[in-house]
């Protein structure tokens, strides 16, 4: 199991990739919806903060089943940002 740093530091590069996706995608693709793209922005900016702090929040004595739900929840999150940002251009 990863240690609460680099879960945090993957969350972090993850939404800030994510983050920057959209901001291209804004700034330089013709035919973005811009007002969806700031939206997306901010859910980005909002997973991320949620995120960071369930790892900070542990539960105690149930920390292998709180982590593999962390993940699924976590990467299902991810994956539907990432279909709303192919569905901008």
């Amino acid at each position: 199991m990863a240690s609460r740093k680099d879960l945090k530091k993957h969350v972090n590069y993850i939404s800030g990739e994510l983050f920057t996706e959209c901001m291209i995608n804004s700034l330089y693709v013709p035919g973005t919806d811009k007002v969806k793209a700031d939206e997306l922005m901010a859910q980005v900016l909002e997973l991320q903060q949620e995120f960071i702090s369930r790892i900070s929040h542990t539960q105690p004595g149930k920390v292998k089943q709180y982590y593999k739900k962390f993940h699924q929840d976590f990467n299902s999150r991810m994956e539907a940002l990432i279909e709303s940002i192919a569905a901008l251009s």
